[in-house]
């Protein structure tokens, strides 16, 4: 559905390929399309973007898509990626599955239009919360929120039982995006079910990738029951973070941190403020972004360590020569683990948990010279595949290998090669914060558990907007005693419970 022009002319709604690619004829597109139905045989709507995958290997690096009369284009080639990364001529573009979050993020940092002034305003208001010494003020409630982990996984290993990682690390991202960003505590390591926030959240993730799998007539007769569960989802999402907001306009207790920055931190130039509902946005973005990406990011890395003993000890090893035997690592002792940060890259390359950005054009254009684009119109960058190309990554691109980021290796790569954070100005604004927080989680893990998969596991994806591991269970069993610290980090949260 075409939608009203925006006050740059372009219109905001979906625009299918056939209005911005003068030559899509000349893009391949799979066998067998059906009339008005498109590229549907053989597909899995629960799966759509592993789908696209197994589609670019079958044909290329610039192909295309049909279904329900929208069509696609898909991009994965290092080549083509690049000059899609070029700011000058191209700008990201809310693609479908991002702009069916709008109705609950709106114009917050992910979802907003580029002609949106609120996204430049937030942005340039809230960089200073992602600042280095802004990070080592997060450092030590990251360390508090990572203990409650060990907590529990202590207990699982005590008693020989499995841990559900996904499930935790969805817990242990949620609690330290809460708690250093809003100052709240949800309590999520003292429920035996998800929070209803996560729960919500994961609803309204679901119903947004859903919402791509049925002609846009029919939606509301086949996702009638969806939609009423999506409303109240996003209700919830908005009512939990209303009381957010006002339990700290009441206390004013705060200490700089990201909600204080959105409601009293004036634009250093032009002295705006965010206006509520934009804060609203914002806080429910950051809550949302700020911990299903690293909370996959962190199981994937797992996964990977606890099925290559070899790439788990040398990162072991690692963790326990430049950490010794401190009771708790300081903010810049982080930095130093540079395997554990490959392992982190190396499991990003293969399953970026953001699997695809997309990107449109400036100005009429054409892509890797050999494709005409008019202005407006866009592709989607398959991360997954671009991390995949053989010319960059060479013929054993689908093996885990972390010294694919050996510091040598990454200076010898064109860039523009590695996105898992997206690219440009638009690129996450979190991402050195996700980083920090998970390289630190997997030294702290690294140093006190050996990793026992299931022999029986095979790894599934599985798909909501974000990607994360199905059914990932490790047992963990304790390695030698690791001494505990002199304070107790388990202090409450300035403004929590407030």
């Amino acid at each position: 559905m075409t939608e009203a022009p925006t006050r740059d002319g372009l219109p905001k709604g979906f625009r299918s390929a056939e209005q911005g690619w003068p030559e899509l004829d000349r893009i391949p597109h799979p066998p067998r399309r059906i009339p008005l139905l498109g590229d549907v045989v053989g597909v899995n709507r629960r799966t759509p973007l592993q789908d696209s995958l197994r589609y670019a290997r079958e044909l290329g690096p610039v192909f295309r898509r049909k279904a329900f009369g929208k069509e696609f284009v898909f991009v994965w080639g290092a080549r083509h990626a690049a000059d899609l990364a070029d700011e000058s001529r191209f700008a990201k573009h809310v693609g479908l599955g991002i702009a069916n979050l709008r109705p609950v993020a709106g114009d917050g940092l992910f979802t907003a239009y580029n002609h949106e002034p609120n996204w430049q305003l937030a942005h340039d208001v809230l960089a200073p919360g992602f600042s280095r010494e802004a990070m080592a003020g997060y450092h030590p409630m990251m360390l508090a929120v990572a203990r409650q982990l060990t907590d529990h996984w202590d207990r699982a290993a005590a008693t020989g039982r499995a841990v559900d990682v996904p499930g935790d690390m969805t817990k242990l991202t949620l609690e330290t995006i809460a708690r250093t960003g809003f100052g709240h505590d949800f309590g999520s390591f003292e429920r035996s079910r998800p929070h209803p926030f996560v729960t919500a959240m994961v609803g309204t993730l679901t119903y947004a990738q859903r919402l791509n799998t049925v002609p846009f007539p029919l939606a509301p007769l086949l996702l009638r029951s969806a939609s009423r569960r999506n409303a109240a989802d996003i209700a919830h999402l908005n009512h939990t973070v209303d009381e957010l907001i006002r339990a700290r306009r009441a206390s004013g207790r705060g200490d700089g941190d990201l909600l204080d920055r959105m409601l009293e931190t004036a634009h250093p130039e032009t002295g705006e403020r965010l206006e509520p509902r934009n804060v609203r946005r914002q806080v429910i973005t950051f809550l949302v972004a700020g911990h299903e990406t690293t909370s996959g990011a962190l199981s994937f890395a797992l996964h990977y360590l606890s099925r290559h003993p070899e790439v788990a000890a040398r990162a072991r090893t690692e963790v326990d020569r430049v950490w010794g035997d401190t009771a708790e690592p300081a903010y810049e002792q982080v930095a130093r683990l540079r395997y554990v940060r490959r392992v982190l890259d190396e499991s990003l390359r293969l399953w970026p948990t953001a699997p695809a950005f997309a990107r449109e054009a400036r100005e009429d254009t054409m892509l890797a010279g050999e494709h005409p684009m008019r202005r407006g119109a866009w592709a989607l960058v398959l991360t997954p595949m671009l991390h995949r190309d053989p010319e960059v990554w060479g013929a054993d691109a689908e093996r885990f290998d972390p010294d694919r980021f050996e510091a040598q290796a990454v200076r010898s790569r064109a860039p523009h090669t590695f996105k898992p954070f997206g690219t440009g100005a638009r690129a996450c604004i979190g991402r050195q914060f996700a980083l920090h927080e998970a390289t630190l989680v997997l030294g702290l893990l690294l140093r006190r558990y050996e990793l026992r998969p299931d022999p029986a596991y095979r790894l599934r994806v599985t798909e909501r907007l974000t990607l994360m591991p199905e059914g990932l269970r490790l047992h963990p069993e304790r390695r030698t005693p690791v001494r505990e610290p002199a304070s107790d980090l388990r202090c409450p949260v300035p403004g929590a419970g407030d």
